[in-house]
């Protein structure tokens, strides 16, 4: 990249981390902050230089597809500690391994079923939480690869209420990697692939991928 896509770049992250931002304040009821965010990420990813979209999508994009904003997918959950747990090494083709230590999980209940996700810390410099998930929308309703909920070392954090972590599937996203193949994103681990489904949060990006079965 040359010296101008630096800049832009950082500025895209920088708008990424603002609209989080604004997720977090509670001037809005959840819903309402939900909707602010799909219009400030439709925005950006239609006008931003640095968008994770193609120029032929940008032409013809107006939003992103997600479900109708369900509360019942909205919990504030405490962190459970995990210990002694070994580094999970996600290799990309450019980037090389990434490496995670899965440090804590969250456990809730959906249609009456126990589900346990694990929270993992991204060894690099910065660190961060990075929370992605595969439920069975995916390949279907969802991307097939995964989504992501939450990577606060890009700014996606939903915050804290209290001494509670807000896991808020309406703010469900994908990588990435869903909408332009020229990404490459780290895709959930098999502790996070879940046999149930979430019918929240962001859609499949239809113009790339085709949805199986």
């Amino acid at each position: 990249m040359d010296l101008n896509a630096y800049h832009e770049l950082a500025d895209y992250r920088q708008q990424v981390f603002q609209i989080y931002a604004r997720v977090r304040e509670q001037d809005l009821d959840p819903e309402n902050r939900w909707i602010r965010f799909r219009k400030d990420l439709d925005f950006l990813l239609k006008n931003h230089p640095q968008t994770a979209l193609t120029a032929e999508q940008v032409v013809n994009f107006s939003s992103l597809p997600y479900f109708p904003y369900d509360p019942a997918y909205r919990f504030l959950l405490p962190m459970e500690p995990l210990k002694n747990q070994e580094e999970v090494r996600i290799n990309l083709l450019d980037d090389g391994p990434i490496h995670f230590l899965p440090f804590g999980q969250i456990t809730f209940s959906l249609s009456g079923e126990s589900v346990c996700l694990t929270l993992y810390w991204i060894q690099a410099y910065g660190g961060g939480i990075f929370l992605p998930f595969k439920d069975t929308t995916s390949g279907k309703e969802t991307y097939s690869g995964g989504r992501y909920l939450l990577d606060t070392l890009k700014g996606a954090d939903l915050g804290r209420e209290g001494d509670r972590l807000v896991i808020d599937f309406n703010f469900a996203y994908n990588p990435s990697c869903a909408y332009n193949p020229r990404w490459q994103c780290p895709l959930p681990p098999p502790d996070n692939q879940l046999d149930l489904p979430i019918p929240a949060g962001e859609k499949r990006y239809k113009s790339l991928e085709p949805a199986t079965g």
